[in-house]
């Protein structure tokens, strides 16, 4: 299947990332190589790109997608959480520049083999790298029904959490859950008829939930932040583009931390601890898709942009 994913905000991020040619930069989100195009197409021969993903096919598509780019290219089956170690290993101690596009890519989602959507009937996997051990179909049918109900209500802040437990737990005991069309059915007769009519697909939330249980991906997020602010060299920018609530609130916090990291007591009346911030916020509001974007690509809408420079 061919990769295909349309990069949101791509303009927006080329632009904050302000490159410069000679530049080292770090795409933590490969997917198919949208933004990471956009980063090599404005370095010379003198730069470098480094380009993480989990997924195999996710590296081999944007390899083949960035070769006409002159620049060196570092392409690396890793998780971003690990940047340090993978820059390490490189012998690349700080960057100029680095984003990372939290969503899940369009070919992982229109390829029905990977279990990621609930609009189509597929085995339940949800791992974004296929080698990892643990998939959808251990959480659905492995974790207690609390456990169920504390991931669907946290990570998918689904109002309907309890019952959808509820209901997991009791197919379940007839037979193992096995297919994305069998959970969505599920799902459906968990959530009263009323309910279904408004809003997103019934089955949206609570997908969302597993997946990032099955990732890891606030843990893994939570970790990144603070490591890619760290590696960033002076002047350097981090462009971190987030599609829920979840994520966006990760990010805000991590950013604001690290512009305002004094840790005095609030009636002190002046900071004795001494911290001072070493970056400076880019964007005051987060940068969200323009009206045409929407228009083209409607997946884009809850997308946010975050920029932060190092100083």
């Amino acid at each position: 299947m061919e990769f295909k994913h349309v990069s949101v905000l791509f303009s927006e991020t080329i632009e904050n990332l302000g490159i410069r040619e000679d530049g080292i930069y770090v795409d933590g989100t490969l997917g198919g190589g949208g933004h990471a195009s956009g980063v090599c197409e404005k370095l010379s021969q003198k730069g470098v790109f480094i380009g993480i993903d989990r997924d195999r096919d996710a590296l081999a598509a944007a390899g083949k997608r960035l070769e006409p780019y002159p620049c060196t290219k570092h392409l690396v089956q890793s998780t971003f959480a690990d940047v340090g170690d993978v820059l390490q290993e490189l012998g690349i101690p700080k960057i100029d520049g680095a984003v990372l596009d939290l969503g899940v890519s369009s070919f992982q989602l229109d390829n029905p083999e990977r279990g990621f959507s609930y609009m189509q009937d597929a085995p339940l996997d949800m791992r974004m790298n296929a080698s990892d051990s643990f998939s959808a179909y251990d959480v659905v049918n492995g974790y207690r029904e609390e456990d169920l109900v504390r991931i669907i209500r946290n990570y998918g802040e689904e109002r309907w959490a309890s019952r959808i437990g509820q209901f997991i737990v009791r197919e379940r005991k007839k037979a193992p859950i096995q297919t994305t069309g069998q959970l969505v059915e599920v799902i459906k007769a968990a959530i009263p008829a009323g309910a279904r009519r408004d809003g997103p697909h019934p089955a949206k939330r609570t997908f969302q939930a597993i997946r990032i249980e099955v990732n890891e991906e606030l843990a893994q997020l939570e970790k990144a932040v603070d490591r890619f602010i760290d590696l960033l060299a002076p002047g350097g920018r981090l462009c971190i583009i987030t599609f829920h609530s979840l994520e966006d609130r990760i990010v805000k916090e991590c950013y604001q931390r690290r512009l305002d990291p004094c840790t005095c007591p609030k009636e002190l009346p002046v900071c004795v601890c001494g911290k001072v911030s070493d970056v400076r916020k880019v964007t005051g509001k987060p940068i969200v898709p323009s009206d045409e974007e929407l228009e083209v690509n409607p997946r884009s809408r809850s997308a946010k942009l975050r920029v932060i420079e190092k100083k």
